[in-house]
């Protein structure tokens, strides 16, 4: 991270990270995050599907398999990595011009524009040009280093940011679309694959989550009534059905500490393990153990 020089290290002051309200600052052409081996994006077709909540998890997952990490919360609205991390209180720095991430776990670097808002309740209230150019600036002018994976967890949708991500990394390794067993879900998440396939984003796979649940007695998973209906999806789009995850209480709670499930055990961390395999797979071959 370039720590070796803290006479060139300073914290950065809202009034210089509130240059990102005005235009993205124009370079010449060049490699875009030339440190970053894999890029993956996390996206779904509508809210309240715990899709931050997955892109936390692969992160924190990658970062159990000993790889270097990267985590971009590109939902300029409603940032909740921090939170699903428990880092909201972290202050970013600034090094030689350039941000340097939150580091909220050895080998996980975070940014989030959470961390550029002084008042945690303020809304962030710009058009699409703004969040064009904030996202620009999280891309461009922040020093991820060499890292393994850069995981960037979008807003629901198919906006201004999905599509300003998909313009931004025109290399990005692909998506990972996550959604639920509801039919209302699934006709939201097929737009997202459309999405995906007009802006030349490769579909690393489909996450049906929240199909079935986890008793909070005995701890044991059981099927729900969702059925197949996220696989047929999958098929219909000829695309990787990665496997399904359970509703699990512990999964809430977790979210409520900032500790990622799948740094515990559990039904919902021994169902992730194969999901993230898979990812691991459709990136780059690997399949850890």
């Amino acid at each position: 991270m370039g720590m070796s020089h803290p006479a060139r290290m300073r914290r950065i002051h809202m009034d210089e990270i509130k240059v990102m309200n005005g235009p993205a600052k124009q370079h010449g052409k060049k490699e875009v995050l030339p440190g970053v081996k894999h890029k993956i994006v996390v996206m779904s077709g509508k809210g309240g599907v715990g899709k931050s909540t997955v892109a936390v998890n692969i992160a924190a997952g990658l970062v159990r398999r000993g790889f270097s990490v990267g985590l971009l919360d590109a939902d300029i609205h409603g940032p909740s990595v921090p939170r699903l991390l428990g880092a909201t209180e972290e202050r970013l720095m600034m090094e030689n011009g350039r941000v340097l991430p939150a580091e909220v776990l050895p080998g996980l670097r975070v940014i989030s524009i959470a961390y550029f808002v002084e008042e945690k309740d303020a809304p962030v209230v710009w058009r699409g040009p703004v969040k064009m150019g904030a996202l620009k600036q999280f891309i461009e002018d922040v020093e991820w280093g060499e890292i393994d994976y850069l995981v960037i967890d979008l807003p629901p949708g198919t906006g201004d940011e999905p599509l300003s991500i998909a313009q931004l990394i025109p290399d990005a390794d692909g998506a990972v679309v996550v959604t639920t067993p509801q039919d209302i879900a699934l006709t939201s998440v097929r737009k997202s694959i459309r999405f995906a396939t007009l802006v030349g984003l490769k579909v690393l796979g489909l996450v049906d989550n929240m199909n079935g649940f986890v008793c909070p007695h005995c701890g044991e998973a059981a099927e729900g009534l969702g059925g197949s209906l996220a696989f047929q999806a999958a098929m219909e789009y000829n695309i990787p059905y990665l496997g399904k995850m359970p509703l699990d209480p512990r999964v809430a709670k977790s979210a409520e500490d900032g500790r990622p499930f799948i740094l515990d055990d559990g039904a919902s961390a021994e169902a992730f393990g194969p999901i993230l395999d898979s990812i691991l797979e459709k990136v780059n071959g690997i399949r850890s153990e």
